[in-house]
C-alpha cells in the first residue's frame, strides 16, 4: 500500500497514464491500478523500470523504494482481518505500521493505540454483547498496540482534549473501574515509555487550533516518502499527502502542543483524574 501510493504519486507528477506505465512493464493499465492500490505483489524489476520511467534517478531513493517493495511482498498481519475491518481502515493500518513518527490529536476518546482492552471493547461494541466480527476488530486493535509497547524506534506524540480522558466509558456496565484502569494505563505509558509523549489540553484553554476534530499525522523518516494526514469519519477514512493540507495540520499540531499542558503537567492531571475516580 505504501509503495503503491508512492508509485501513483510519482506517475501523476510526470503526467504518465496507467496505459503508458503498463506498456513499460509489459502489463495492462488495470495491473498498474492494482499495484497502486496494493492489491498485487511487486516484481522488483517492474518497480525499478517504473521508477526510471517516472524520472527517479537517485540510486539511494531507488534502493529504499525497492526495499519497501520487498517488505510489501510480505503478508501484513492486518490482512488476516480483511473480513472484519473496513477496506479503508485496512489501508490505513498498512501506512500506520510503516510510519516511524505518529502524531495524534484526539478530541473524543483515548486513541486506539493507547486503549486498554476493556476500554477498546466498550468503544467497539458500544456496550452490547459482541459477535465474531466485533471480537476480531478488538483483537486487531490490540495487535496494532504491540508496536507502541515494543518498537522503541517508533516515536509517538499524542495530544488529547481533556474531554477524551474525562468522558466516562463503560459506566453503565462496569462502573468507573474501566476508566480507572484506562487512566492508570496512560500514566504508565507516559511514565515508562520514552518514545511516547502525551499532552492534555485543559478545558480552561477554551477554543484551540483543532476545532474541526481529530486527526493523525504519519511520517516516514527512513524513506523518501511524504508525510500524510489521516482523517476518519463515521463510515470512511481518508489518507491525504497533499503538501498544503499536511502543512496545515502540522501547524495545527504545533499550536496544540503550545496550548496543551506540558508532559509533566499532563502526568499530574492524569493522577488527579485517577484520584477523582476512586
Amino acid at each position: 500500500m505504501l509503495l503503491g501510493h508512492e508509485l501513483r504519486k510519482r506517475r501523476e507528477q510526470r503526467g504518465i497514464t496507467r496505459e503508458d506505465a503498463g506498456n513499460r512493464i509489459r502489463a495492462s493499465a488495470s495491473k498498474i491500478s492494482r499495484m497502486e492500490l496494493g492489491r498485487v505483489g511487486f516484481k522488483l524489476r517492474d518497480i525499478e523500470d517504473l521508477l526510471k520511467m517516472y524520472g527517479v534517478s537517485d540510486r539511494k531513493t531507488i534502493k529504499e523504494l525497492l526495499e519497501v517493495a520487498r517488505e510489501s511482498n510480505k503478508p501484513g498481519w492486518w490482512k488476516e482481518y480483511g473480513d472484519s475491518l473496513h477496506k479503508w481502515f485496512i489501508r490505513y493500518v498498512g501506512f500506520e505500521e510503516a510510519a516511524d513518527h505518529i502524531r495524534i490529536y484526539e478530541s473524543q476518546f483515548v486513541p486506539g493505540l493507547l486503549q486498554t482492552e476493556e476500554y477498546a471493547r466498550e468503544i467497539i461494541s458500544g456496550g452490547v454483547e459482541t459477535d465474531m466480527v466485533t471480537e476480531q476488530r478488538i483483537e486487531a486493535r490490540l495487535r496494532r498496540q504491540k508496536r507502541v509497547e515494543n518498537d522503541t524506534n517508533m516515536r509517538m506524540w499524542v495530544i488529547l482534549d481533556e474531554a477524551a480522558v474525562r468522558r466516562p466509558i463503560g459506566v453503565i456496565s462496569r462502573g468507573p473501574e474501566i476508566m480507572r484502569r484506562q487512566i492508570e494505563h496512560l500514566i504508565h505509558l507516559s511514565s515508562c515509555h520514552d518514545n511516547i509523549t502525551l499532552q492534555i489540553i485543559p478545558f480552561s484553554v477554551g477554543a484551540h487550533a483543532a476545532e474541526a476534530g481529530s486527526f493523525t499525522l504519519l511520517r516516514y523518516s527512513e524513506f523518501e516518502l511524504a508525510d500524510m494526514v489521516y482523517l476518519e469519519q463515521l463510515h470512511d477514512g481518508e489518507l491525504i499527502d497533499r503538501r498544503n493540507v499536511v502543512e496545515a495540520y502540522t501547524k495545527a499540531m504545533t499550536r496544540l502542543s503550545v496550548a496543551a499542558a506540558t508532559p509533566d503537567e499532563t502526568l499530574d492531571m492524569l493522577k488527579e483524574i485517577l484520584e477523582d475516580l476512586k
